[in-house]
């Protein structure tokens, strides 16, 4: 598969090489997920890299799903930091380009910890920085800890933080208006999105077009986007991968003619 494009359009492979090599071939990067507690050294750093060579494909990561980012513990706060540091470096030491962050709380509705948030968003961009990773914090108002996009956005534009906009997310939380409010307010902010389709009764990360997102409200702020695009759908099914890539493609207003 050949996508030419202003954005780059890759894809999650979870914490799973051998979806990587299964499904990577023709996408532009692989986003890994790095599990809470993952060692570093029991990663295949050098199995890893010769996949993504092979594929011709350049790496992004995504720090572990469980772990908010702030709490009203200081020495908590500070562990988190910590570990996510180490996944960081690490994660520079192989390359990676850009690397996930939830946009997490303990109680994402105490307006006393979103200093704190702030705070532990520079901490960890630091550290991306150090690393030589470009941090993006990602949108998950619609989970039980997420902050709420607005707050994100606000929090974001206050440490100089990029997003990572997961659109199915957005419409989770609020629908294609909280799509729409988001990118008009925030878009410029926006260096990397996750796309995949979701219903209101509550599935996720299917292939576009088989949801209810509107993706010309996407095209409507991000047309000629420039940044990376990771296609989140939980499936093996290349045929399925190639054809959301095409779909975001096409709604980005890119050439999304295929030779594969």
């Amino acid at each position: 598969m050949d996508l030419p494009a202003n954005a780059e359009i890759g894809l999650t492979v979870g914490d799973s090489l051998e979806r990587l090599a299964d499904t990577i071939s023709g996408f532009d990067f692989a986003e890994l997920s790095l599990g809470e507690g993952t060692r570093t050294d029991d990663l295949d750093a050098g199995r890893l890299e010769r996949l993504l060579a092979d594929a011709d494909a350049d790496l992004c990561v995504h720090l572990p799903f469980e772990q908010v980012v702030a709490t009203p513990v200081p020495e908590i706060n500070d562990a988190i930091v910590d570990s996510l540091s180490r996944l960081l470096s690490w994660a520079g030491t192989v390359g990676a380009r850009k690397a996930v962050l939830h946009g997490t709380a303990r109680n994402p509705h105490d307006t006393d910890l979103r200093p704190v948030f702030a705070d532990q968003l520079e901490a960890i961009g630091a550290a991306a920085d150090e690393a030589g990773v470009e941090l993006v914090v990602e949108n998950v108002g619609h989970q039980r800890q997420g902050l709420a996009l607005s707050v994100l956005g606000d929090l974001a534009r206050e440490t100089d933080t990029a997003v990572c906009f997961d659109v199915g997310h957005a419409y989770m939380e609020d629908g294609d208006d909280g799509v729409d409010r988001f990118l008009s307010d925030y878009g410029a902010l926006v260096s990397h999105l996750h796309v995949h389709d979701v219903r209101s009764r509550g599935d996720t990360h299917l292939p576009i077009g088989a949801g209810e997102v509107d993706y010309g409200v996407v095209a409507d702020h991000l047309a000629g986007f420039e940044g990376t695009v990771a296609v989140e759908v939980f499936t093996d099914d290349r045929p399925l991968l190639r054809d959301t890539a095409e779909r975001v493609a096409a709604a980005l207003a890119v050439d999304s003619d295929s030779d594969a």
